[in-house]
């Protein structure tokens, strides 16, 4: 009786598991297929030339132009800046906690930057709209503070705490094994890390970044605040002292006053699925970079 309860017991727990796993899949597909649904009649009007080339994103005026190009190239370059503040700091920062730093220093660090994940990201904005982008204005010597660079370091700051977290679990997950036996051979602590810590913490350290990145392509209420909002091209040297518009801070403005239903209305789920398609490349080059280095 006992073996046929414990039988049906772990059926029960890998069904709900399985349907779990089923579920998720199904959830994805299904908004990906509203998004579509939604953001498919704007190619009736408007080819995918025009929509995805064109570099004027003026929605209301006569004809409406729905140039999402400023609008791609702005997230991309929020986000590559972004990437570059907060990917050196968060390793660097994982690294000391995971290797350098005492227990004690640790378990309080580590509780703070993990508190920092749980600060709105409207606080945040309001952080950077009221201390940061006046900072950054009179150090530079610009004539508006709400730069890409303003949104850049904010959203480096907002990533922070995923990397960091992410990546010391990583090194924490290392065995120790492999740290005795690095520096029974000679080698000095950091050659320790360099060589052996880091290299089999590898796939953690990448899910870390790609986790920390995806934070900062979805984010929407810190970059609407303090990137100035310009829908133009970020094509000169100094576009990361200008202000520029990024995919999730023009939905966030403008679906709201956006008549269902238009063109205007559909172009913005156009934005949703490629920002839903950039997304998804981002986590499947994760996945495949933790893949080839696992089989390794």
């Amino acid at each position: 009786m006992r073996y046929r309860v414990r039988r049906a017991t772990e059926f029960l727990i890998e069904s709900a598991i399985r349907l779990s796993g089923v579920l998720a899949i199904v959830f994805v597909v299904a908004i990906f297929g509203f998004l579509l649904r939604e953001a498919a009649p704007i190619l009736r009007n408007f080819t995918l030339n025009e929509v995805l080339g064109g570099t004027r994103w003026l929605p209301t005026s006569t004809p409406p132009q729905f140039g999402m190009l400023p609008l791609i190239a702005g997230s991309a370059l929020v986000t590559v800046a972004a990437a570059l503040i907060a990917v050196p700091l968060g390793i660097g920062c994982a690294i000391y906690l995971g290797e350098l730093a005492s227990p004690r220093v640790r378990d309080l660090l580590k509780s703070t930057v993990e508190f920092l994940a749980a600060i709105p990201s409207v606080v945040l904005g309001l952080l950077g709209l009221l201390v940061l982008a006046p900072v950054l204005s009179g150090l530079l010597d610009l004539p508006v503070g709400l730069t890409a660079l303003t949104g850049a370091v904010m959203l480096g700051f907002m990533a922070l705490p995923t990397i960091v977290s992410v990546a010391e679990d990583a090194l924490h997950s290392v065995p120790d094994s492999y740290r005795h036996n690095s520096l029974a051979l000679g080698a000095t602590r950091w050659q320790t890390i360099a060589g052996v810590v880091l290299p089999a913490a590898r796939s953690g350290i990448v899910a870390a970044v790609m986790l920390g990145i995806g934070r900062v392509i979805g984010e929407t209420m810190t970059v609407l605040m303090v990137s100035g909002n310009a829908a133009v091209m970020p094509v000169k040297l100094n576009s990361l002292l200008r202000p520029v518009r990024t995919i999730t801070a023009t939905i966030a403005a403008e679906m709201g006053e956006t008549p269902h239903y238009s063109d205007h209305y559909h172009a913005l789920f156009l934005l949703g699925v490629i920002l839903f398609a950039i997304t998804f490349v981002v986590n499947l080059i994760a996945d495949l970079a933790v893949r080839g280095r696992a089989s390794r």
